[in-house]
């Protein structure tokens, strides 16, 4: 099945060959059982990967599925930081080049890392340049594979492996199946790939306010955009201006409903997950946590919360979890 862009459809089953191929190059992250006053729940620490993110998981599957021509000429993405190392770190262990176009307010130690797992790095503006034609731009000039963040069937397959892990460790917990699942959102590519992964489960994506477009689409049953002067915010990982078809098309049929968080939401959830699980999450790794802490999420059932990613600025972590 194919969308009206004419790409191919995500599936379960290719959720669970990403997830086999996953399982051959990485260990399963952490599922962890928190307790919040009477409240209990589990989060799937993603945040502990190699790259920091989820995101190593839908580069994997991408990059491992182009063909020998294909491979031969590399690939380009556009990312933050997370989705690039992700990319970068797959090549290089694919052997192939990888050009991110990355925004040049990007934190520095995004940008660090993904040049020091070999990628070519382009910056812009991210608000006066269009990314996506620049990526478009180099990837026709160097005939290489455009790997989407998000808005790519392999991708949404590939973030949907981290479901296939919790369905399994669940079982191997004596705990029945999720029954909800919230996950950090930007594009959608994680929450369709949940979706998809743990069909018996309420996905429910969590953004920063004023860059909730995948909730405004949602709710209108339509693409919605963030508009035009969205508002600043700390959760870069997270600053999509509109979701795609081919994951618009998951997210219309499976989530019910979207939630968004504060900065001051997101910064309590940052110092809950340092000082209760040990973990450092970036800001955008911490909304669906903070969608728990601050009431706004439903706690009943089988409820497991991803924790993604570990991406963050020493200086501003500090200040983060040290704010009263």
């Amino acid at each position: 099945m194919k969308d009206h862009e004419g790409m191919r459809a995500p599936t379960r089953q290719g959720v669970i060959e990403a997830a086999r191929k996953v399982s051959e190059i990485l260990p399963s992250t952490p599922l962890l059982p928190v307790s919040i006053g009477e409240a209990r729940f589990w989060v799937k620490a993603e945040c502990l990967q190699p790259v920091g993110a989820f995101k190593i998981r839908g580069a994997w599957h991408r990059l491992s599925a182009l063909d020998e021509t294909e491979s031969g000429k590399g690939v380009v993405a556009v990312s933050s930081g997370n989705h690039a190392q992700g990319v970068a770190w797959a090549a290089r262990r694919l052997g192939m080049t990888a050009t991110i176009v990355m925004p040049q307010d990007a934190p520095p130690i995004k940008l660090a890392r993904t040049k020091e797992l070999g990628a070519e790095v382009v910056t812009y503006d991210r608000m006066t340049e269009n990314r996506e034609e620049i990526a478009e731009a180099l990837a026709a000039e160097k005939g290489a594979t455009y790997v989407h963040a998000f808005g790519d069937p392999w991708v949404i397959e590939g973030q949907g492996s981290a479901g296939i892990e919790i369905l399994a460790q669940l079982e191997a917990q004596g705990e029945p199946s999720p029954t909800r699942i919230l996950a950090c959102c930007g594009g959608g590519g994680l929450t369709a790939g949940l979706a998809l992964a743990c069909p018996d489960a309420r996905v429910v994506p969590v953004e920063p306010e004023g860059w909730d477009d995948v909730c405004r689409s949602i709710e209108s049953g339509e693409i919605q955009s963030v508009g035009k002067n969205p508002p600043a915010t700390a959760c870069d990982a997270l600053q999509t201006f509109a979701t795609k078809p081919v994951n618009f098309a998951v997210l219309k049929a499976r989530c019910e409903y979207g939630l968004r968080v504060t900065e001051a939401e997101v910064r309590e959830a940052q110092r809950f997950a340092f000082s209760h699980l040990r973990l450092v999450l970036e800001p955008g790794g911490a909304v669906a946590l903070a969608a728990a802490l601050s009431g706004k999420a439903k706690l009943d059932g089988t409820t497991v919360i991803i924790l993604s990613g570990g991406n963050v600025d020493p200086r501003q972590f500090c200040q983060a979890i040290w704010q009263a």
